[in-house]
């Protein structure tokens, strides 16, 4: 039986960021990768109507998860920013600890605990609580708007060369069109770009991905 990947984000884009690399090279090698969303994603539109940006983020959402080979994604639906609150009136870990019961992933990757945004922060909390009460291990974190990691330096890593495999992540990343022409786009791009780069050198490959492990 096929290995399972599980993907726990705040956002439709966070896992390719995270990973993507490492995303479509588990999913290459016949492995089952599976992504929760936890939101999606409307205040990156807030002059547009709800559902036609929910609609959107959805269909790149689908299409990236394509491009990655993954299995498909769950959805969700909290409200950005208000995660806590989400957690409390959608009954959400007892959801996500159902798509883990059901999944039962060898891998699980989500957010860093030293990432600074909000949401993801949120999810970190959640994920460890769940995993740590049902004693899982192997589980990783990743990046997103991480400037360093300050804290828990010591924590084992794990390495993946995604040398060829990081196209992919690069075209799973701009299949959300939507986003484009915001702010802040181009800079992750040329950041994901940068931080591979990085990783590879250190690591005597081109392109790597590198995750630190909870458990």
């Amino acid at each position: 039986m096929a290995e399972t990947i599980l993907f726990l984000c705040a956002h439709n884009d966070d896992q390719i960021i995270g990973g993507g690399g490492t995303f479509a090279k588990y999913a290459n090698e016949g492995k089952r990768v599976k992504t929760v969303v936890f939101s999606y994603g409307q205040q990156s539109h807030p002059y547009l109507k709800p559902g036609a940006i929910v609609k959107t983020r959805v269909k790149e959402a689908l299409k990236s998860d394509r491009i990655l080979g993954g299995s498909g994604i769950t959805f969700l639906g909290l409200a950005e920013g208000k995660f806590l609150k989400g957690f409390a009136e959608k009954g959400i870990k007892d959801k996500v600890t159902d798509v883990i019961d059901k999944e039962k992933p060898d891998k699980i990757f989500t957010h860093s605990i030293d990432d600074p945004h909000p949401d993801h922060k949120a999810v970190h909390k959640l994920v460890t609580e769940i995993t740590t009460e049902k004693r899982l291990t192997n589980i990783y974190t990743f990046d997103v708007w991480n400037p360093l990691n300050i804290r828990r330096r010591d924590q084992p890593r794990l390495v993946v060369d995604v040398t060829k495999t990081f196209q992919a992540k690069l075209k799973a990343y701009d299949a959300h069109e939507s986003q484009v022409y915001l702010p802040l786009m181009i800079p992750m791009r040329l950041r994901m770009i940068v931080y591979a780069l990085l990783a590879g050198w250190n690591n005597q490959c081109r392109y790597a991905e590198v995750f630190r492990k909870l458990a």
